[in-house]
């Protein structure tokens, strides 16, 4: 065999290995929906992250990518994300409709009030948890209909004593899905509205978004971006903050590592993180 054909045998290796890589965090992406259902993919081979966010490009790795199990978290991004902002800022007020979903609702709960709502202003929001109180902070002027549903979700207890029932850890996908009560992951609301995306919309650690299964399909299950999130495109409502000190605790949480189910680093945390209650300050 000449050295020529064997360097062309490696690197069609090196790319089989990439593109599988790439498949398995887009399957992750696939399931980030509250009825984990499946959309198109093209396998594409990468180098390093496709979608760049502002986390900066000095953060110190919780541990090395040699040692780290699969189901845990090889490296976690240090630096926040900055909180996003609309290029173009939507009008002072927006018209909200909520439309009543086909599947009942996980946990009993009115669905908001149709109608205009102010598109500006912050809510601050705190879940207190099983693995302590993390801070969010909603933001009217990015997704005003999602911070008026999820405040009423607040405000009528759908939140208080649930469960996260979903942690990634892999490259690309690094999140804490929340807001299902029958945890399994296919529960909502029993109403459904639409999404509040733009173009730049780029996620980060810090950055609180909603889950959906498609298109306008946003209902009670949210995640929280702790770490790596470059391969996550513009398809989910992102509606707020959570804060620094918050983020270390899911820290922990992802570095205990996950119960495979949809892969070896996709599944349920090992750490459980149970919502206790969810308050809004006055």
């Amino acid at each position: 065999m000449s050295k020529k054909t064997h360097q062309q045998q490696l690197a069609a290796r090196k790319a089989k290995r990439q593109a599988e890589r790439e498949l398995e965090r887009r399957r992750q992406r696939r399931n980030l929906g509250i009825t984990m259902t499946a959309v198109a993919a093209v396998v594409v081979v990468l180098v390093g992250a496709f979608v760049v966010f502002g986390v900066g490009g000095h953060d110190k790795p919780a541990a090395s990518s040699s040692a780290a199990p699969e189901n845990k978290p090889a490296s976690i991004p240090t630096a926040m994300a900055p909180a996003p902002k609309r290029a173009t800022p939507l009008a002072s007020e927006v018209n909200c409709t909520y439309k009543k979903s086909a599947e009942p609702a996980a946990k009993k709960v009115n669905a908001p009030a149709d109608g205009k709502v102010k598109a500006s202003g912050t809510s601050k929001v705190s879940l207190n948890t099983s693995i302590g109180d993390l801070q969010l902070t909603l933001d009217s002027a990015l997704a005003p209909c999602t911070v008026k549903s999820f405040l009423s979700l607040v405000g009528q207890k759908y939140f208080d004593n649930t469960k996260c029932h979903r942690l990634t850890v892999g490259e690309g996908l690094q999140v804490l899905q929340c807001g299902d009560p029958s945890g399994t992951g296919s529960g909502g609301p029993g109403y459904s509205f639409a999404d509040e995306v733009y173009p730049t919309l780029k996620y980060g650690r810090g950055i609180l978004a909603m889950a959906n299964s498609g298109a306008n399909t946003n209902g009670s299950q949210f995640f929280i971006v702790y770490g790596d999130a470059s391969g996550l495109t513009p398809q989910y409502t992102a509606f707020g903050t959570i804060d620094e000190p918050s983020v270390k605790l899911i820290d922990k949480v992802a570095e205990a590592g996950v119960t495979p189910q949809n892969g070896p680093q996709d599944g349920t945390p090992i750490t459980p993180v149970e919502i206790k209650t969810a308050s809004a300050a006055a």
